[in-house]
């Protein structure tokens, strides 16, 4: 339920409101704006017609949030949520770039690797430590060693690191290290996970699903938000179809489907969603011209050795000329790097 303050309400109206709604046994959200002051009302819509909050003399309009995601929707929270991960910004003006390699292999790949990105215009530092692979006998990462060895670059390059999250017993051991926490497409509906990283105050790139629809992305943002993390970031990655030509079908329609639905920010990865080197740099200028707040992408230094997703991974130079590609375009779409 959204319930639209009349202007000039006494701060005694709203907080004996939020506390009505609490005692109810409701989750009540407080949303002061420049003009007028918006309170939520999460819950039993059976108990939220009991207070008859219509009639109440500081209340101008009461409506349902008609989104089964209620904390995600733009019905509840109109105005683009900023995230910040290490001091970079996703959501606002300027554009965020997330590069570097599938896994985090050795000292050597992984700052050579995160050179590169950097000098390409990334912000943001990603690896992965713990790697859920589809086969058991692929390179399954190094786990914490790789995590604290991801950290360790990350300071060395003055980039902030976001790594992937695969199980919730790890989750504090990676919020302590990373900046960021990832949650992939395998496990973007285990529910205990979402919970998990909702319960840290630390940011989540919440990828969909290789199977999932829009709803089902939102609804899982939904279950970290509910859990009193708002520091969501949505990765639209590709999605499994009948095309077997590319490793996934990347959905570009879902981004300012999503940026229409949600209040959250977006970004894209095309080398998941495409797993073609040769496909990687037009994606990421379709997904930056389709209105997203920022690309994830995977870089090495040597495609060719690396132990996971060589064939999508950009080499350095590539990478480098995405920078300026991306530099000449974004201005067109009232963004910059």
């Amino acid at each position: 339920m959204i319930i639209v303050m009349k202007p000039n309400v006494p701060d005694d109206a709203v907080t004996e409101l939020l506390e009505r709604i609490e005692a109810k046994g409701l989750k009540p959200l407080h949303m002061p704006g420049s003009e007028r002051v918006v309170l939520g009302a999460l819950g039993d819509e059976r108990v939220l017609a009991d207070l008859g909050l219509e009639h109440h003399p500081y209340v101008e309009s009461v409506k349902p949030i008609l989104a089964p995601y209620k904390l995600v929707s733009r019905e509840l929270h109109p105005h683009d949520t900023i995230v910040n991960i290490g001091g970079v910004s996703l959501g606002g003006s300027r554009f965020a770039l997330i590069a570097g390699p599938c896994a985090v292999e050795n000292e050597t790949q992984l700052l050579a690797s995160a050179k590169a990105a950097k000098a390409g215009g990334a912000r943001i530092l990603r690896g992965g430590a713990f790697k859920p692979r589809t086969s058991p006998y692929s390179f399954q990462g190094h786990g914490g060693d790789g995590l604290m060895l991801l950290a360790e670059v990350g300071r060395e390059v003055g980039m902030p690191v976001v790594t992937e999250v695969v199980e919730s017993a790890d989750v504090e051991l990676v919020a302590t290290h990373a900046d960021a926490l990832q949650v992939g497409a395998r496990n973007m509906q285990n529910f205990a996970l979402l919970k998990a990283v909702g319960q840290v105050r630390k940011p989540v790139i919440l990828k969909r699903g290789m199977a999932a629809k829009v709803e089902d992305l939102l609804l899982a943002a939904e279950y970290i938000l509910a859990e009193g993390n708002d520091q969501v970031v949505l990765c639209e990655r590709g999605i499994r179809t009948f095309e077997t030509a590319t490793r996934n079908t990347l959905d570009l329609a879902a981004v300012p489907l999503l940026k229409m639905l949600s209040h959250l920010p977006v970004v894209v990865d095309p080398s998941h969603g495409t797993g073609v080197r040769s496909l990687v740099t037009p994606m990421a200028l379709a997904g930056a011209a389709a209105g997203a707040d920022g690309l994830m992408v995977e870089v090495h230094y040597d495609p060719s050795v690396a132990l996971s997703d060589g064939a999508q991974s950009l080499y350095p130079a590539q990478f480098e000329a995405l920078g300026k590609q991306l530099a000449q375009l974004l201005p067109v779409v009232g963004r910059s790097l």
